[in-house]
């Protein structure tokens, strides 16, 4: 059944269907007429403390890009603050700043370590399709959110230049959180990327809100609600998580175990409460659900920025290493992770049947092979080694690979600006005479559909063969 909604949320209860999700809607959903108070809502805790830092240490005068790679010369790099190293000076003298160095030092009761470690194996367990899905499905998919685009659209964090580099960010964070217990735990790499991820978001909202107290007129917050809400944080946390869980990797023929689920929620439950995101939603699978399709029903209004913004992901990645996928596979991949409405509402070009084709014999590599390695437990822990120390090689460490090859310390350098309001479409920029390098991930997809065809083949005619002799008996 499909079904009808208004801004008060669905017309009906019952089994509903929106952008190709189906999904059970009941009385326990929320409808965004209740969702609406949380666009209103935001880490007043961190703003406390930013604005308390802004006064020991200013800011630029002029906010000037940021280049935090390693192979820039000592004496061409600009010294910056570092937020972090500033909470960490003052969390045990300032009463502002010392109230979000206490919090984020306090570890909640309900933090099971061994199950945040068990969370964290899920991660790489499934690290290929998880990997596609987060960059198909829960980044460049969560740009249907209209509403929330309109703070990335102002950053410029995903235009054509920079959102390779800006993508690899996020992923540093996502692995960082999964690596291991130690990393996650007060002091590891994934805490304090977590950590510095909420004070970027406090940074990037105080300054919209400074400019728009300026020219009222640059950011509707009335409409929009306040620049990095806890409405959009919840969102932002239900892409890494629920929407992954069942949307991404479900939509490429992997279902979790029920134990699976609840440890990966667990997980990033913790990682919400460090990003001082309300998470009282993620106690359970089956709320974290119910918010996941909340969200669908209230958020997911694609606008024309958000179609810049998704495209501009897919140009930006295009024949770039560790993949060189095409631009017609990756737009296969929104398709398939996505949908068909949803992407069509992001103006992804629909790619022929060739590259659905493609995806297909992906989806088929990567289930055999999660569903093996699960199944057998030495295979399961050397493989969640060997994924680990891949993707942080290829997408961390290793620049001739195409990896981001330094950390980021997530400081404000994709700023907003009145000289420019909003992300332009890009244009793949191509070179003369230049061929494009074989794609990897296209030709592995291509053996493993190749394989699954002739497996077929064979399985029919030995059936067809043993059932003639049967009736011949």
């Amino acid at each position: 059944m499909v079904s009808t909604y208004s801004d008060e949320g669905s017309s009906e209860y019952g089994w509903q269907e929106l952008w190709g999700v189906k999904f059970k809607w009941t009385p326990e959903h929320l409808t965004s007429k209740q969702l609406e108070p949380l666009m209103y809502t935001y880490d007043t805790v961190a703003t406390n403390a930013i604005e308390r830092l802004d006064e020991i240490s200013p800011p630029p005068s002029k906010a000037e890009p940021l280049d935090e790679r390693d192979d820039t010369p000592v004496a061409k790099k600009k010294i910056r603050r570092d937020l972090y190293e500033l909470l960490q000076q003052y969390g045990t003298t300032d009463e502002r700043i010392g109230k979000l160095w206490s919090e984020v030092n306090t570890v909640p009761e309900w933090v099971d370590w061994e199950q945040l470690e068990r969370g964290q194996k899920v991660f790489y367990r499934y690290g290929g399709p998880a990997i596609t899905a987060l960059t198909f499905s829960s980044l460049l998919g969560s740009m249907g959110s209209g509403r929330t685009v309109e703070t990335l659209d102002r950053t410029r964090g995903f235009s054509i230049e920079v959102v390779r580099r800006r993508l690899l960010e996020t992923t540093q964070h996502t692995l960082n959180v999964t690596r291991d217990l130690e990393s996650i735990k007060p002091g590891g790499d994934g805490f304090v990327d977590s950590v510095r991820v909420r004070l970027l978001h406090a940074a990037v909202r105080r300054r919209i809100m400074k400019m728009t107290e300026a020219k009222p007129e640059y950011y509707d917050v009335k409409k929009f609600g306040i620049p990095i809400n806890d409405l959009d944080c919840i969102g932002t946390i239900n892409a890494f998580s629920a929407t992954l869980i069942w949307m991404g990797l479900q939509r490429q023929g992997i279902w979790l175990q029920e134990q699976e689920v609840i440890d990966y929620l667990a997980l990033w439950r913790y990682v919400a409460y460090l990003i001082g995101t309300p998470h009282d939603w993620m106690v359970t699978p089956e709320s974290a659900r119910r918010m996941m399709e909340s969200l669908l029903v209230s958020e997911v209004k694609p606008t024309k920025a958000s179609a810049n913004l998704a495209n501009n992901i897919i140009t930006g990645l295009e024949g770039q290493p560790p993949t060189y996928a095409s631009k017609e596979f990756m737009c296969a991949q929104t398709y398939w992770l996505n949908g068909s409405e949803l992407a069509q509402a992001l103006d992804i070009d629909r790619p022929s049947t060739y590259y659905f084709a493609l995806m297909f014999g992906q989806c088929i590599l990567f289930t055999t092979f999660g569903y093996i390695n699960r199944s057998i437990s030495y295979l399961d822990e050397r493989n969640i080694k060997l994924v680990r120390k891949a993707l942080y090689k290829i997408l961390l460490y290793d620049k001739s690979k195409g990896a981001l090859g330094y950390m980021t310390k997530f400081n404000l350098k994709y700023t907003p600006s009145f000289d420019k309001m909003s992300t332009e479409r890009g244009v793949a920029r191509t070179q003369a005479g230049a061929q494009r390098i074989p794609a990897g991930v296209e030709r592995t997809a291509l053996v493993s559909l190749t394989f699954a065809t002739l497996v077929a083949i064979a399985s029919v005619w030995c059936c067809a063969k043993a059932l003639g002799w049967l009736v011949t008996r």
